[in-house]
């Protein structure tokens, strides 16, 4: 992986090619993002770079924070993320933009989903209902059985109702549509994971 920025979510569009396909894409606020460490393989045994995205004012960091970007000597970012690059040419300091992507590449985004709470299980797992009729009474949308008498318990892994959403999640091999560099925006084929304004991560293709 040579390639990567961190980005916002602005929604979903659609735009039109060359021979009038409809394309469905997600806009992407991507960078600039400030390169605010840089990890090599001599003095950490690998390489990286840490990228910050989105101005904050101070007052809303952390000493350590503050002083992580004082040391760097790098604008105040709200949003730090460490990703892993085989070739790590950009130095600490410098920024990047999204031209660092162009039209046709293929990359992975990963992003946050929307949190929808403690749900039961039809929601959650899509289980189906139960009858409703022949005396089942209101339990139409609970699980059904859960077992047998031996061993007399639930095992782990069980779909059953709980938390749902909310959770970190990679879509691979989208392909990248369009880019605007003077409003730093990318477009990409297809949806991502999270609500409108989540911060989402944009890669090389692993796959690609």
């Amino acid at each position: 992986m040579k390639k990567a920025i961190i980005g916002k979510k602005i929604g979903m569009t659609q735009i039109f090619d060359e021979v009038g396909n409809v394309i469905p894409v997600t806009i992407i606020e991507a960078g600039p993002c400030v390169v605010a460490q840089k990890k090599t393989v001599e003095k950490d045994g690998y390489n990286a770079l840490q990228l910050g995205f989105a101005e904050v004012k101070e007052k809303h960091l952390t000493k350590p924070e503050i002083g992580h970007f004082a040391k760097a000597n790098v604008p105040m970012k709200k949003h730090l993320k460490e990703f892993r690059l085989d070739d790590c040419s950009a130095n600490v300091g410098d920024f990047i933009t999204v031209d660092t992507f162009a039209a046709g590449d293929k990359v992975d985004v990963t992003g946050m989903t929307k949190g929808r709470g403690y749900t039961g299980a039809i929601k959650r797992w899509n289980l189906h209902m139960l009858g409703k009729t022949h005396g089942i009474g209101p339990i139409h949308r609970q699980s059904g059985s859960m077992g047998v008498i031996d061993p007399a318990r639930i095992f782990k892994n069980k779909k059953m109702a709980g938390q749902y959403g909310n959770e970190q999640v990679t879509v691979q091999n989208l392909k990248v549509v369009k880019i605007d560099s003077e409003k730093n925006l990318i477009a990409i084929k297809g949806a991502i994971p999270g609500a409108k304004d989540g911060i989402v991560f944009i890669r090389d293709s692993v796959k690609a």
